[in-house]
């Protein structure tokens, strides 16, 4: 983009890349998903319909893009939080003050959720008590505990013993009537759970919530995966070093979670600790392509857009849940598309787009961030 300001080099620790990979994860849900439909709208070749197949998520068993999106971020909050940690103790801030701001972001992001939900609907017996907010909150400040009170070491402790405990479990705890060690949507132990301790309506299977109880046991070890990875980051090794050890440990990730999934199959719904671990390695793989390019080789300029969207994913997300972003752009293409013919569904899925970006830019220029 040629008119837009550079962005500055990172300051007291901030990179560019971890913003950035987080506008490029959060870009398939406002908008990205459309245009690659709209693509394969109009083409209808192999290619193209491959490509949407991947911004499905996978029934049950499997994986796709669209099922690390949602890892991809929970991945980056544990990322940042080294850093944010860092620098409150830096500026002498004490642990009471640290302790009161995590507290303070859990019910923040908590209560977001639920508005995402529906909660100003005021229709409680309707309204879906766990979501991607609430999870994010939850693996967040249980995270940051885990940090604010071990070493790296006993966070990578925390993180393997997790994935193992949770594996145990789903494997040898009996499911009423089902038996131990059942993976199928109906017959799993974090299903049962969820139907007799969380209140309906799910999400996104009948059985169970996708952001169940049991499940958000090994999702903060997808955070804490993550802050090990930002631990990284912040040693004094030289940069490609970094950038090379974040991508052997996520080929790593992807091993081992092929590996596991042989007898804890790779399912995105419960969260399993194969998918964990695969979720985690292409994660690892995209930090270290995106560190690699942005805060290694310099080259900045090409992530204005991603960036723009990074620094406000919590606000593109709330609102892109509570508002329809095309209602504006309709008010200023609605004339010309009539003239784009086969492209019309691409040239909509595009301005649908701009004005999510736009209304970003426009925050982004008067440095207006949601910060919880």
């Amino acid at each position: 983009m040629a008119d837009a300001p550079p962005i500055p080099a990172p300051s007291s620790g901030r990179l560019a890349s971890i913003d950035a990979l987080r506008g490029f994860d959060m870009f398939w849900i406002t908008g990205g998903e459309g245009i690659i439909e709209a693509l394969n709208q109009m083409l209808h070749r192999p290619v193209t319909e491959g490509l949407a197949r991947q911004f499905e998520h996978v029934a049950w068993q499997g994986f796709h893009f669209e099922d690390l999106i949602f890892p991809l971020f929970l991945f980056i909050v544990g990322v940042v939080l080294p850093f944010s940690v860092a620098r409150r103790e830096e500026t002498q801030a004490s642990r009471r003050k640290i302790y009161g701001h995590m507290v303070r972001r859990l019910v923040v992001l908590f209560m977001l959720g639920l508005v995402v939900n529906g909660l100003l609907m005021f229709n409680f017996h309707t309204l879906r008590i766990p979501g991607v907010l609430q999870r994010i909150a939850i693996c967040y400040f249980i995270s940051a505990l885990v940090m604010m009170n071990t070493g790296v070491r006993g966070q990578a402790m925390t993180a393997g013993s997790l994935l193992v405990v949770y594996w145990l479990v789903m494997r040898f705890v009996p499911v009423p009537g089902v038996g131990a060690g059942v993976f199928t949507p109906e017959g799993n132990l974090s299903a049962f759970l969820d139907q007799h301790l969380v209140p309906r309506p799910f999400c996104c299977y009948e059985f169970g919530d996708n952001e169940g109880i049991l499940s958000t046991i090994p999702a903060i070890s997808t955070c804490l995966i993550g802050a090990l990875a930002g631990h990284w980051l912040r040693t004094n090794r030289p940069p490609a070093r970094k950038a090379l050890g974040l991508a052997l440990a996520g080929v790593a990730g992807l091993l081992l979670g092929l590996v596991w999934g042989h007898w804890f199959p790779i399912i995105k719904n419960i969260w399993t600790s194969s998918f964990v671990l695969f979720a985690a390695g292409w994660s690892l793989l995209l930090l270290a392509l995106f560190y690699w390019i942005m805060d290694v080789r310099g080259y900045r300029r090409w992530a204005f857009f991603f960036t723009v969207i990074g620094l406000n994913s919590i606000t593109i997300y709330v609102i892109h849940a509570v508002f329809d972003f095309g209602v504006v752009a309709r008010i200023f293409v609605r004339g010309l598309i009539r003239f784009t013919g086969p492209f019309r569904p691409l040239c909509w899925s595009l301005s649908v787009v701009a004005v999510t970006w736009l209304f970003l830019l426009f925050l982004y220029r008067r440095k207006m961030f949601l910060k919880v």
